[in-house]
Parts: structure tokens; sequence; C-alpha cells
């Protein structure tokens, strides 16, 4: 592809040997003698040079003043500028608008094919950024939440007034796999914030310290292994989002080191001994419920209502079956361009079982079927078979005795005594393990342990 050159330049045969030496070199030269020319290629013709080499001194104006236009019109171009009477003045204005470079004149010509190649690496970069910018605001949008259930309508519409003001903090609720990731984009790219970071992290995946040092960054020796200085998540995020995905899992101490850097929007990296200032906007999101974590003291009240500027809950897909009718078509679609299949018919029979389905794991599941349906299919029918998904009705088999736990109903029993069972009985039949207690009652050791604690439960020898 030719990339474009702009010329401005009023010396008759300086402008020739310049349109010829970059013709030379593969550039697509445009040439305008006078500011008024200039204007007329970039504003009424609408030319977006890669690069533009022009004079200051015009027999109508400044080339400084154009460039000022230029960028009120926001065009994503590098200007070199040359003259034959450059000063300190010129220089600097030149410098504070954004120019590239520039040259006074008589210039070394291998010298400007350099600044020109430079400029030309600088303003290709630029682009795609913008491009990329542009692309992920068009991916996620409002629209991009599926459905026409009115549930679905309900979220896109929140969603569509929160993209229009500049908020400082929102929560996203709803149960796993329900596209809390998707609308915090959504949220990002749609949003005042699309020209910043969006920064993501899951509170859930990492250990205590690790995540300290993750979110807020440290000095060379704040510890041990910290060789040199990093910057935090949330500093990387300055002017843009950070996402805290599964909140609920932070420990009450960052807890509280998260608050301060929200309320006072600064934050001081581990071993550092000043503050810095940093201003983000904050998306928290969780599948569980903060205001039972509240009752219990496990996430602090502080935190969650200065968080819940504005709260975001996005329903299951149980409860909105009817945009199966959007979202598989979606899917098939998506995985069709990246397998290249050509899957386009849904049997009914298909239909019926996908509708009968409660899908406990959400759109996340649904997409994961979808995927599995379409990578295995051999035609253009979606496969039935493949979507090993139990029938409506079918009666599950009963699991090992062993594996059972039979607690009373008949109010002999109440519930904080029935969750003491539970753990007591997994940790008895798993010696004392709390990480294995932890991962089959689907929470977290610090969970466990704090309900261990409640009830009073003790451990034997074997701890882990």
């Amino acid at each position: 592809m030719t990339e474009s050159l702009l010329i401005i330049e009023d010396e008759q045969l300086l402008g020739d040997e310049l349109e010829r030496h970059f013709q030379r070199c593969g550039w697509e030269v445009i040439r305008a003698k006078t500011a008024a020319q200039a204007e007329h290629v970039l504003f009424e013709e609408d030319l977006q040079p890669l690069v533009v080499l022009s004079d200051i001194n015009l027999p109508d104006g400044n080339g400084l003043d154009l460039l000022e236009k230029v960028r009120q019109h926001g065009s994503v171009s590098e200007w070199v500028f040359l003259t034959g009477y450059g000063g300190v003045p010129d220089s600097v204005r030149a410098m504070r608008l954004g120019a590239f470079d520039f040259l006074t004149k008589p210039y070394d010509l291998e010298r400007l094919d350099i600044i020109v190649g430079g400029a030309r690496r600088s303003a290709g970069a630029q682009r795609r950024i913008r491009d990329e910018t542009c692309g992920r605001s068009q991916r996620y949008s409002a629209a991009s939440f599926v459905g026409t259930s009115e549930a679905a309508q309900r979220v896109r519409e929140m969603l569509a007034k929160l993209t229009e003001v500049p908020f400082s903090a929102l929560i996203i609720t709803g149960e796993t796999g329900t596209g809390k990731g998707l609308a915090a984009r959504i949220l990002h790219h749609a949003g005042p914030r699309a020209g910043g970071a969006l920064v993501e992290i899951n509170c859930a995946a990492l250990p205590r310290d690790l995540l300290e040092s993750e979110l807020f960054g440290h000095e060379a020796g704040a510890f041990t292994g910290a060789r040199g200085r990093r910057r935090g998540l949330i500093e990387q995020a300055h002017g843009g989002t950070i996402f805290l995905d599964e909140i609920g899992e932070m420990p009450a101490d960052l807890q509280a080191k998260l608050l301060k850097v929200i309320e006072d929007r600064k934050l001081r990296r581990l071993g550092a001994e000043r503050e810095i200032e940093v201003d983000v906007q904050v998306l928290a999101a969780s599948n569980q419920n903060l205001a039972e974590q509240i009752d219990n003291g496990q996430f602090r009240a502080d935190l969650y209502h200065r968080l819940s500027v504005f709260r975001l809950e996005l329903p299951p897909l149980r409860e909105r079956k009817q945009d199966l009718h959007q979202l598989v078509p979606s899917f098939i679609e998506e995985f069709n361009s990246l397998a290249g299949k050509k899957v386009s018919v849904i049997s009914d029979a298909v239909w019926e079982r996908l509708l009968q389905h409660d899908w406990p794991g959400n759109v996340r599941e649904l997409r994961n079927v979808v995927e599995r349906c379409v990578l295995f299919a051999s035609g253009v029918n979606f496969p039935l078979d493949w979507l090993q998904l139990a029938a409506a009705g079918k009666t599950q088999q009963r699991p090992d005795q062993e594996n059972c736990l039979c607690l009373p109903v008949d109010g002999s029993m109440g519930l904080d005594d029935m969750v003491g069972q539970i753990i007591s009985t997994l940790l008895t039949r798993h010696g004392e393990n709390v990480a294995e207690t932890a991962r089959i009652l689907k929470t977290t050791c610090e969970k466990v342990r704090y309900r261990m604690e409640k009830y009073n439960i003790r451990r034997g020898k074997n701890q882990a």
C-alpha cells in the first residue's frame, strides 16, 4: 500500500526536488504551494497523509497555524517543518503543537530521510492504535449484550446510560458466566475513558502478597525478590479503567488500602516513601452476595458503599432463555469463522434440547457447547449428539452412599448447625485437608477457616 506524503512548499525548485526524491523512495506525493491549497487538500478533499513536510513561512499564512487547525480536527499525521528563518520561539511552538521535528534550511537530505522515516513509523503506530480503539469501541457497545428478552433489554439500557456518564466506581453482580467481563469491557470501550487503558485482574487467582504487589506496585528491595521497581496495575490504569473481578475474594486489609486509593486518588507503592496521584475508574465484579459477606465480616461495608455508586445486576441465562435464539446463531457465526466451518442449520430437536436445559454455567456454558458442536460438525447441520446435555426430566443416578450426607429437615437442626455439619464431615472424610474441602464446596480456604472458627469446628493432627 502506497503511503502519502504532503509537501507544503512555496519555493518551486525546492518543492520539485523534494517531490522527485520522495517519489523515488516509494511515497505518493501531494504538493501544495500555499496554506489555502493545503487546507483545501486536507479539509475539503479529506486527505489523510501519513507525513506532512511543510515550510513555516508560506505566502498566505503560517505552517504552525495550519498544524493547529489540523490538530483540532483530530487528524493523525506527523508533521516535519522546514524553514530558512527558524528561531527558538517557532521551534518551541512546533513541539508544543506536536510536530515530529523542526529543521532549518539548508538541510542534509540523508538526515531528512531518517527523520521522515521516523515520522512514518510514528504515524503508522498511532493509526494502528486508533484503529484498534475504534474496533474495540464498535465491538464493545451496549448492543453487544445480545438478547431480546426484557431482562437483556434492561441491561442494555443501563449499559447505554452508564457509558454516557463519567462515573467513578461501579459493582457488577451476577452468577458465574453471565457476562460480567463483557459488561466491564462495554463500560470502558464505549465510555468516556475509551482512550485509556483497561486493566483486568481476578482477585481470586492470586495469593494475598502477590495480589498486593500486582495492584499497588513496589520499589526495589521492598521485599525478598523485588529486584527492581514495578508499576502496579492501578497505576498502569491511570487515565483509564481497572476491572477487579471476584472482588469478594480480596483480603480485608487490601480492601482498606483499595478504599484509600479510591477516596484519595493516590497510592503508595510497597516500599515507597511518597504517594503517586492516580485517576482511575473502578469496576468491581462478584458472583457472591456482598451484602451477606458484609454481615459475615468478610467484606468492608465502607468499600462496598464506595464502589456501589452504580450497581449492575446481570440475569442468569435460565431467566432469559428466549435469548438463545440470538446467542446461538451469534456463537455459531463466530466459530464458523475461526474453524472454517459452514454450520447453518439448527434442527427443532436441537432447539428443544437447548431450551430444556437450565444452563447452570450461563452464557459461558452455552458458548462452550456451541464451540464443541461447531468444531465436530461434519456439514451444515448443528450436531445434536455433541450437545451432551442432560434431557429434561431425566432421572440422575443416585451418588454413592459415601459421597452423600444426610441432614434432618424436621426442624431439629438449624441452618448454622447444618453448615457446621457439612464442613466437619468433609474435613473428616478428607483428612482435615482445608484446601480439598474448599475445592469441593467451591469456595476459598479463608471462608472455610472462618466458618470453622465460627462453628467451633476442631481439626485433627493432619492439617493443610
